[in-house]
């Protein structure tokens, strides 16, 4: 799977006071912004993922996404 990847960015709707929290306290069930470190930075995957048990799965389409995020935030739409 190919996976899109965008720097810490502000995405239309996006509200920038919106705060990285740690991967372990991701909630399950809803839509999420992931981002994974690389460097100094945290880059986020552009469309909205959803925790499972096991991993990752895009929103929209239930595809698994084989990544491991580091860090997670709530979707804005």
């Amino acid at each position: 799977m190919n996976l899109s990847v965008g720097s810490d960015e502000h995405r239309p709707g996006c509200n920038s006071n919106v705060t990285w929290e740690r991967i372990e306290t991701a909630p399950f069930d809803r839509d999420l912004e992931i981002g994974v470190i690389e460097g100094n930075a945290i880059h986020r995957l552009v469309f909205p993922c959803r925790r499972i048990f096991g991993g990752w799965i895009r929103a929209t389409s239930g595809e698994h996404v084989a990544v491991q995020p580091t860090h997670w935030r709530i979707w804005l739409k």
